[in-house]
């Protein structure tokens, strides 16, 4: 298939936890044969690499910075680049889509916003909402949140993850509330890039801008992703060891059993 993105990628400028600069990668997904990539750095509540201390115009300017990175060196290369973000609530996390820079600068109550309220404002001004990796399990999450309520789709599939069961889990998931799938890198370094160790998602068309992507997510038309075969088999028991939170459509807690939700 042709027509190959990726869809969750950090820099160095933009996310603390970032190693390569935006730059640095174009050259390495142009060798494998993407039609562009989408940055996704980590947003307010995340692991921002922009101070929250600055005024909001200079935090916009200084959290977008790797994305321009990237686009410039993406121009010069023949690499489409494009713009997203990656925010977190209780350490769970959202890829944000469709909204772009000059948008941010007009609405810095979007560091407020709640799950409920980001899914709500985000589709009104004609983006989309992806959960990534719900069901990841690293030191740093003491709790998996589940709120189908808030999300457009569901990322399937992530390459950050060290285990298969995560993904194999937000497949069940994904497929249990009717929600398209994503898949993504989660990449951090561009020296961690081979043909294995990445993922993305095939569309039928190429993108002209962001909200052909938006388009996709919310209408289902995501035409295949870019995994290993037979990724979302299930090889041993799920292992899920931290309290899970399913939630409805407005965000509360049900007290629902996963396995019971899941059907597993």
């Amino acid at each position: 298939m042709a027509n190959l993105y990726e869809t969750h990628l950090h820099t160095k400028e933009g996310s603390a936890c970032g190693v390569s600069r935006g730059r640095e990668y174009i050259q390495r997904y142009l060798d494998l044969g993407y039609s562009g990539i989408i940055i996704t750095d980590h947003f307010f509540r995340g692991n921002c690499a922009a101070d929250r201390r600055l005024p909001w115009d200079k935090w916009v300017d200084r959290f977008c910075r790797g994305y321009e990175d990237a686009r410039e060196e993406g121009a010069r290369r023949g690499l489409d680049v494009f713009f997203g973000w990656e925010e977190t609530f209780d350490n769970d996390d959202y890829l944000v889509y469709g909204l772009g820079r000059d948008w941010l600068l007009e609405h810095p109550e979007v560091c407020r916003w709640t799950r409920k309220t980001q899914i709500d404002e985000v589709r009104r001004y004609g983006g989309c909402v992806v959960q990534a990796h719900p069901f990841r399990q690293h030191h740093y999450i003491d709790c998996i949140h589940l709120s189908s309520g808030c999300v457009d789709a569901v990322e399937a599939a992530n390459s950050g993850n060290n285990e298969q069961s995560y993904d194999a889990l937000a497949w069940a998931y994904a497929k249990r509330i009717k929600a398209p799938v994503t898949a993504g890198s989660d990449i951090h370094f561009a020296g961690d890039i081979t043909r294995d160790t990445v993922f993305g998602v095939y569309l039928g068309k190429k993108m002209e801008n962001i909200g052909d992507y938006v388009n996709a997510v919310r209408e289902n038309a995501i035409k295949g992703l870019k995994i290993p075969p037979e990724h979302f088999d299930f090889r041993k028991d799920p292992g899920v060891v931290l309290p899970v939170d399913i939630r409805d459509s407005q965000d509360r807690s049900t007290g629902m059993d996963l396995m019971s939700f899941l059907g597993l």
